[in-house]
């Protein structure tokens, strides 16, 4: 945490407005942001992309927040009070916390909030445990396991038991009880994933009752399945007012809140893909914001009337090679066979396809002409602005080494037959389809027989389908739940990580150090492991670091009150700070 801390008063001096004079304001009562990021799920326990945290957080909360742009303190939202030491909220062995709600609270759709929906809403959160959710950090916390399920996707024993026994009430109090200490406890608490929803209502929908005898039955649910995937009730600043999936997402003013009115009536976040759009948006005046990727930075700077942000993220995007492909009817890998016309389901299995791969990114080209010198590119998942971070080796470009490695891949097969398959990003994301193609014109250039194609799809689908393990190599970020390296080691690089499992690689000695991690107090011994699994990065040639965002964040001069934390990348956005004048 020292070392973060160091970097936030750079963080908070390079988040400050520049731009132009001031106009006409468009719709004064409405914040407009242009994006290409869809929603994938609005329920909380199942919401785990930027895009749909953000629209959980504006309609749900939390019993505590973070304090603004501050990573190390905390303000109370539906908790009264923030639990310390000092008033009795944490116990002095870090292994008790206990929140006590504030009275008076209703729920959009008129039910009182009560200590009970809060005790349901994190454990219906863990009993669900969607794959590649965000249940994992919390159910490592209270349960000491980061999955409800065994490697062989078979429910642990007794887990639901333990997860019920983690949290309690008495009266207005909500009390969690840890297996042991687990010091970012309190920013998980923090976050979407943590968010209240109300019982009742819930259950009247079809969702978990709250019983253990039914908790195996809402486990795992397929994406798309979730109870409330389409549908929110919170006790947030602003309701639900449409969402058309791939289209727009429409928020209306909670004109009941609890708290302090939102000075805005409506946000709408219009989806799209094209820069172009995006941009004419943020000229006419019609988007208050737009996504702006780095090699567009320029273009949105030079538009009269905006003022803009630098903001750099706790956040890291990797191209990501499956060991273990699913076959099944899939297009992105041909004909299934190392024949030339396509890669069998384990062709990145074989370490030399991986470090060929590896060679092939030519990280100054993309610095330059992707990145445009504004994000960085990271050696390893352990970025900058971690406490530990470290430098590793790289795999420099080198088409030499690369075709060297391709010769030696599965016994000189690659090499005499060719082969072909497909490299994917999510559509709109310029960044990584810059590096798609940078990886596809290298590896081809290296033999006529290699044939690598590049294609995009939704976000929604995109989420979904990666982890069905339907592509051979795909780009994902991470953006950071909390600032600890663990938060990056484990999804990142552990067999069961909520990203790193659809590489399909298992590697006891990663896995091993992964939770040596976490429970290791001494901040030297930490140090050690951490500088170790980055260098286990390298040797194993998991994935290739393609940059860390600095992002920046563009806006019409005439909106108002914008605050950001270093964790909230891409679409976040909290609206009911928001203004127009």
């Amino acid at each position: 945490m020292r070392a973060l801390l160091f970097i936030l008063p750079i963080v908070l001096a390079l988040f400050g407005p520049v731009g132009h004079a001031g106009a006409e304001v468009k719709k004064p009562d409405t914040f407009t942001r242009a994006t290409a990021s869809t929603v994938k799920s609005l329920d909380p326990a199942s919401a785990y992309d930027m895009a749909s945290m953000q629209k959980v957080e504006n309609v749900y909360e939390k019993l505590i927040v973070f304090d603004g742009e501050r990573l190390d303190r905390f303000l109370p939202a539906l908790a009264s009070e923030v639990p310390s030491l000092e008033n009795g909220g944490i116990s002095a062995d870090g292994k008790t916390y206990i929140f006590k709600l504030r009275p008076g609270i209703k729920f959009q759709e008129g039910g009182d909030l009560t200590a009970s929906d809060v005790e349901y809403s994190i454990e219906r959160m863990l009993v669900m445990d969607q794959s590649g959710g965000p249940a994992w950090m919390l159910l490592e916390a209270v349960t000491g396991d980061s999955s409800t399920r065994d490697k062989e996707n078979r429910i642990r024993p007794g887990i639901f038991e333990r997860i019920m026994n983690a949290v309690e009430t008495d009266g207005d109090r909500v009390i969690f009880k840890l297996p042991q200490p687990y010091p970012p406890f309190m920013g998980l608490m923090a976050k979407s994933w943590a968010s209240v929803v109300d019982k009742e209502w819930v259950v009247a929908k079809g969702g978990w009752d709250g019983t253990l005898a039914t908790a195996a039955t809402f486990n795992k649910p397929d994406p798309g399945t979730e109870t409330l995937f389409k549908t929110m009730n919170g006790t947030g600043p602003y309701r639900m007012a449409a969402w058309e999936p791939s289209v727009q997402f429409v928020f209306k003013r909670n004109e009941q809140y609890w708290g302090t009115k939102p000075a805005l009536e409506y946000a709408v976040y219009k989806i799209a893909s094209e820069w172009s759009t995006r941009k004419l948006m943020l000229q006419t005046g019609d988007a208050d914001s737009v996504q702006v990727d780095d090699q567009y930075v320029a273009e949105a700077m030079a538009i009269e009337g905006v003022k803009h942000y630098k903001l750099p993220m706790l956040a890291v995007s990797i191209a990501m090679f499956c060991q273990k492909i699913d076959p099944t009817g899939n297009p992105y890998i041909g004909s299934g066979k190392l024949d030339g016309h396509g890669i069998p389901p384990d062709f990145f299995s074989d370490i030399n396809v991986r470090k060929a791969f590896s060679h092939a990114f030519d990280r100054s080209v993309y610095a330059e002409e992707i990145l445009r010198g504004i994000s960085t590119i990271p050696t390893n998942p352990i970025v900058p602005g971690l406490p530990y971070a470290t430098e590793a080796p790289v795999y420099e470009f080198s088409p030499e080494k690369a075709a060297a490695f391709m010769q030696k891949a599965w016994g000189g097969q690659v090499w005499e037959k060719g082969f072909k398959m497909t490299i994917l990003h999510n559509a709109g994301n310029s960044l990584r389809e810059g590096a798609a193609r940078v990886f596809a014109d290298n590896i081809m250039a290296l033999n006529p027989k290699f044939i690598v194609e590049v294609a995009d799809m939704s976000w929604r689908d995109y989420l979904t389908a990666y982890r069905q393990y339907r592509f051979p190599m795909w780009m994902n970020s991470w953006v950071a739940d909390y600032p600890d390296p663990h938060n990056f080691a484990q999804p990142l690089m552990s067999s069961d990580g909520s990203c790193s499992k659809y590489m399909g690689a298992v590697i006891p000695e990663i896995d091993e150090l992964v939770r040596q991690g976490i429970v290791t107090i001494d901040p030297a011994k930490r140090a050690g492991i951490y500088k170790q699994l980055a260098h286990l990065w390298y040797e194993h040639a998991l994935g290739v670091p393609i940059y860390q965002s600095t992002e920046m964040r563009f806006y019409r001069d005439w909106v108002q009150g914008v605050v950001a934390n270093p964790l909230d990348a891409g679409d976040t956005e909290w609206i009911h700070r928001l203004s127009k004048h």
